[in-house]
């Protein structure tokens, strides 16, 4: 599947744009590639989600993940999978999932057009 694609396992897919899927930009789908080499997993992905916390009341949780849980939407680009509860997805609708390094170290980035506000460090936000 490519760019903007989505899977809902073990039920009807609901009509939906690819305004409300995830974005998977090329830096984060090598990324992903690179983590499955990394913990020796070629079927792997990411679990994307929303939990409470943070300094601005919610924040991103991302995890390597082997299978995908009943319900959870799949993003795909190319070869590489997404996992998104569709609680987290409400929250997550248009957002762009990117990678960037620097000489400092990396880290997975969410641009998510639905935060009002984000912290200073990004990994929290308000909606």
């Amino acid at each position: 599947m490519g760019r903007g694609a989505f899977v809902l396992p073990m039920q009807a897919a609901p009509e939906m744009s690819s305004s409300d899927l995830v974005v998977l930009l090329p830096s984060a789908v090598e990324r992903i590639r690179a983590l499955r080499q990394e913990f020796g997993n070629p079927d792997g992905a990411l679990r994307l989600r929303i939990i409470a916390g943070g300094c601005s009341g919610m924040q991103y949780r991302i995890d390597f993940a082997e299978t995908p849980r009943k319900g959870d939407v799949i993003v795909e680009r190319d070869d590489v999978k997404v996992f998104v509860d569709p609680k987290s997805l409400t929250y997550l609708k248009g957002s762009n999932l990117d990678y960037w390094e620097d000489l400092l170290g990396g880290g997975f980035k969410i641009v998510n057009p639905n935060a009002k506000s984000t912290c200073s460090c990004g990994v929290s936000f308000t909606v």
